[in-house]
């Protein structure tokens, strides 16, 4: 499985005068950590370059690719389904726990 993000999976500290962000609640960290707490293991894939600029990068063009957009975060699972957007990527994680995840052993 991949997720494809823009930069990275850090929190972003955002301004506390903005009151629709917070800390970690950008779009590419809340999908990793909802796959984090779902006990899958993704591979990271660093697309870089912004939204609002043309597909240069490499990796916002096979994301278009995958997607017919290049907004991330987008999630490939291994049967090559592409999940994109943040809300659907931690819907599917909550729907589907790695095998063994929760589990004490």
């Amino acid at each position: 499985m991949k997720l494809y993000v823009c930069w990275g999976t850090f929190p972003v500290p955002w301004p506390r005068t903005s009151s629709s962000w917070r800390p970690g609640a950008h779009p590419c960290k809340k999908a990793y950590d909802a796959l984090k707490r779902a006990g899958h293991c993704p591979e990271v894939v660093k697309v870089y370059g912004f939204a609002q600029l043309p597909d240069v990068t490499s990796g916002r063009q096979e994301v278009k690719r995958l997607t017919g957009e290049s907004l991330v975060p987008v999630l490939v699972l291994e049967d090559g389904e592409a999940i994109k957007d943040s809300e659907n990527i931690v819907a599917w994680a909550r729907d589907n726990p790695a095998v063994g995840a929760g589990q004490m052993g």
